[in-house]
């Protein structure tokens, strides 16, 4: 890519766009194609056709996308895998016609079974059964790839796809009932803190400035008690945080700013006759949510105890992605679990 290059950045508010769009901006990249939802709707099929056509970019960065966590992916099945199915087939399809050089498609580590060997290599697609909890999510994903990858096999693309590990940062998602598993906790924990030290005003604050999910609404506050009884229902209160399943899970996890390093890097070096259908993205080590809580518990500084509830459902036992791949090109994750969450905290009590 050049610094003039003409790039498109669909989903340049997630988590994952933004990042990508600050790291492009950062290395001096200045003709970037930014819309959202409200100004181009990508399930529909004329209008992604029509504004590509028009724009005629480049490069596309696919990061659009509809996410969310075991609750979101379970409870709004039809929406996930259409929502995702359409934005993926539109935007590949467009920017096929519209004659973009290279595109990088985003997609999921939940693409692969439930029970693949650990870590997971990416020749283990296909090979098993997925997670129930996001099967719709993943269906979606894995049609992404193989679209992309038949687009080059048929017609000579450079179309690129990108499996990334558990994601969080600035920008995340902090609604208890659609997002995923880091920002929840962090959420969690921390609202528990404030509970257990008496700043309501805080509290009032926090869901103020995020919705906090499960329809609960501001002005169901109106005293202390009130709190306290809402807080309890979604597992929260002064002694105490409940945690969904045993904990004894693991997750692999990555900072987005590294996710979009790892992308502006693959897209300027790699092609997809380099990377084959497609390529992980992680940092190689993972952790029990349990040992998580614990770690975000001490960085928020909340005194209360932990505690799981194994009747609600926590997915794949074990999400570790083999990166041997990547790590051979030449890039490796530049910030650290603890570095990150403790920059993750400081951004939520500050935003």
């Amino acid at each position: 890519m050049d610094i003039s290059s003409k790039i498109y950045l669909p989903g340049h508010l997630g988590l994952v766009g933004s990042a990508i769009n600050r790291t492009l901006s950062n290395r001096g990249y200045n003709n970037l194609i930014l819309k959202s939802i409200d100004e181009l709707d990508l399930t529909r099929q004329t209008q992604t056709e029509e504004f590509l056509g028009y724009e005629k970019p480049d490069y596309v960065f696919l990061a659009a996308a509809k996410v969310g966590g075991i609750l979101a992916n379970s409870k709004y099945q039809a929406d996930f895998i259409y929502e995702n199915l359409q934005i993926a087939s539109n935007v590949i399809h467009a920017s096929f016609k519209s004659g973009v050089k290279k595109l990088l498609n985003l997609g999921s580590s939940c693409i692969y079974p439930k029970f693949a060997p650990q870590p997971m290599k990416e020749t283990d697609l296909l090979t098993g059964i997925l997670e129930p909890t996001n099967e719709p999510y993943a269906i979606a994903k894995i049609a992404a790839i193989k679209l992309c990858r038949y687009f080059n096999e048929q017609y000579g693309t450079d179309y690129i796809s990108v499996m990334p590990t558990n994601l969080y940062g600035f920008n995340d998602n902090f609604n208890l009932e659609t997002s995923h598993v880091l920002p929840a906790l962090i959420r969690k924990i921390e609202l528990a803190r404030l509970l257990a030290t008496g700043k309501y005003d805080n509290i009032i604050e926090d869901i103020n400035k995020r919705p906090l999910g499960y329809g609960i609404l501001i002005n169901e506050f109106q005293d202390i008690n009130s709190i306290k009884n809402t807080f309890l229902k979604i597992g929260i209160s002064a002694e105490k945080v409940e945690l969904w399943g045993t904990g004894n899970v693991y997750r692999e996890f990555l900072h987005a700013d590294d996710m979009a390093e790892a992308c502006v890097f693959l897209m300027e070096n790699y092609s997809y006759k380099d990377l084959g259908e497609f390529i992980n993205i992680g940092s190689g080590t993972d952790i029990t949510i349990k040992d998580l809580a614990i770690k975000v518990k001490e960085l928020i500084g909340y005194d209360g105890a932990i505690s799981f509830n194994p009747s609600n459902p926590e997915g794949t036992p074990k999400k570790l992605l083999d990166v041997s791949k990547l790590f051979s090109l030449g890039w490796e994750p530049k910030i650290s679990l603890g570095a990150g969450l403790s920059q993750v905290i400081n951004n939520y009590r500050n935003a």
